[in-house]
């Protein structure tokens, strides 16, 4: 058994052997083979590069061949550029040496009879002299003889001759005057008038009118008996804190908030709406509710006035200042909102100012601040002018909004660009058909009576009422009035107005005494 294991163990060793021998010399024989063709393919590519090179030779050849004839053929052409222009140059040198010789010949000539010319001044100056001299002669013999056949003195003659002439002259100079002063007046309406076209034109601001009451909606008429409370308590309180008169009547479903102070009447009104939203109406929940909205009101005109100032991009501004603006809101002069005036102006006046070569920036804060004193006149004695030139004095605004807010009213000279275009602005925004409204019976009544106070006075010619009624202009009597009675009658008219007159703002009284000498030339 061993036997046939250790010669099957040999025979699978001898054949392991030989195996291994045979797949070497076939391996051998492959790679004899793949040698062989390795080496033919080498062979292949070699002469494939030999013929692309041999290619590239010849291809190189031709181009240089080709960039040879094109350097020669270029060559010959500068060679014929460089030519050409050497022969232009040649001829413009020739041209040139022609005109100098043709330029110098002519400036011989002028100097030639330059040198003339001077020998005949030369002889004409000692000529002149010669003549001067004896024109100054014989003129001192004729002044002499004048002199001595006037009886006057040379001196004398002159002033007499000069004052004659000054005289003739003055109509001449009057009508030369005359005739540029309608020319500039005419030229300055023309531009005057593109200004404002200008300005209207890129601005449209609305507009809204203010009433003297708000109604407050009910939802049922038995909250009127709420409101009134027992013995009138509610009511009462109502009136008394909020400063306002309240109207109950027969209007179903709502009552009445009358006052003429707008924001005064705003707050009474969002007070009534949160009471009767809350249904608990008595004095100490009244309280409550109205120091609550004011406070949101104080909050929101502040808030609304930075807003102001931050759209138009006009700088910084006090705070106090910023708390006013949005305060117009609830101001209204005759029937026109205050701030929705004030913000015309501004605008328009920032247009204008532009266009005349102004600084619009400044001209629109002059616009916004030249009415600010009308959001303290409810509170403050005065009138808006001086109020709104004091605040604006106490925050440091520039001198052009002090001259705006004194010149918008004529109080004082317009001093710049800015304010003139804020004084024509506010007349432009305020004299808008449907801007301002009044009730035409009692504007007229308050015209008229104005009128008859100032006719009354003894020596008055004329009275009439001007600019809305806000100024009265009275024409006495010169030889029944002297100036110091004019004064005196100006104070009874301005004292009798106001014990009589009933009137927003203030009235200018203006007396007027001229005396004139006229005589004719017959």
């Amino acid at each position: 058994m061993l036997n046939e294991m250790l010669l099957g163990g040999a025979t699978a060793i001898v054949s392991g052997v030989v195996g291994f021998l045979v797949s070497k010399k076939l391996t051998a024989a492959n790679f004899d083979i793949y040698l062989e063709q390795a080496r033919a393919k080498a062979a292949t590519i070699e002469n494939e590069a030999q013929t692309l090179l041999e290619r590239a030779h010849l291809k190189s050849r031709e181009i240089e061949l080709e960039a040879k004839k094109q350097y020669e053929s270029a060559k010959e052409k500068a060679k014929r550029d460089m030519s050409q222009r050497e022969d232009e140059l040649i001829r413009r040198e020739q041209s040139f040496k022609r005109y100098k010789q043709e330029q110098e010949q002519k400036l011989q000539n002028k100097q030639a009879m330059l040198k003339s010319k001077k020998l005949n001044l030369e002889r004409n100056e000692r000529s002149l002299e010669s003549l001067r001299k004896k024109y100054e002669r014989k003129l001192g013999e004729a002044l002499h003889s004048v002199e001595h056949s006037a009886g006057m003195t040379q001196e004398e003659a002159k002033a007499l001759l000069l004052q004659n002439i000054e005289e003739k002259a003055r109509g001449e100079i009057a009508h030369v005057v005359r005739r540029y002063e309608n020319e500039a007046r005419q030229e300055g309406q023309r531009k005057a008038n593109f200004i404002l076209a200008q300005a209207t034109s890129r601005f449209a601001g609305e507009f809204a009118s203010e009433r003297l009451t708000n109604l407050v909606h009910l939802d049922n008429d038995e909250l009127k008996g709420r409101i009134i409370g027992k013995e009138g308590r509610n009511i009462k309180a109502l009136e008394t804190l909020l400063g306002v008169d309240i109207i109950i009547d027969d209007t179903p479903n709502a009552i009445l908030v009358s006052s003429f102070n707008l924001y005064r009447r705003a707050i009474a009104t969002k007070t009534l709406q949160l009471l009767i939203e809350d249904g608990r109406i008595q004095p100490a929940r009244i309280e409550e509710i109205f120091a609550k909205v004011t406070d949101e009101f104080e909050a929101g005109i502040l808030h609304e006035g930075e807003e102001i100032v931050a759209d138009l991009d006009i700088g910084v501004m006090h705070p106090e200042l910023m708390k006013l603006i949005g305060k117009l809101r609830y101001r209204a002069s005759y029937g026109q909102n205050a701030l929705a005036h004030t913000l015309e102006v501004a605008h328009l006046a920032g247009i204008m100012a532009a266009e005349m070569g102004g600084d619009p920036i400044l001209a629109k804060r002059a616009g916004l601040l030249h009415d600010i004193g009308k959001a303290l006149t409810h509170e403050h004695d005065g009138n808006h002018v001086d109020l709104g030139a004091d605040i604006c004095s106490r925050y440091n605004e520039h001198e052009v909004v002090i001259n705006a807010i004194y010149a918008h009213h004529s109080h004082q000279e317009i001093m710049s660009v800015e304010c003139g275009a804020v004084c024509a602005a506010d007349a432009l925004s305020a004299a808008r058909p449907g801007a301002r409204r009044e009730v035409l019976e009692s504007f007229l009544k308050r015209v008229t009576e104005i009128e008859d106070i100032a006719s009354a006075q003894t020596g008055v010619k004329q009275a009439y009422a001007i600019n809305a009624g806000r100024e009265v202009r009275v024409i006495v009597n010169a030889t029944l009035v002297n100036d110091d009675e004019a004064v005196l009658m100006a104070r009874e008219i301005a004292k009798e107005i106001e014990e009589k007159v009933q009137y927003p703002g203030e009235i200018k009284v203006n007396v007027i005494r001229e005396s004139r000498a006229v005589e004719f030339a017959k």
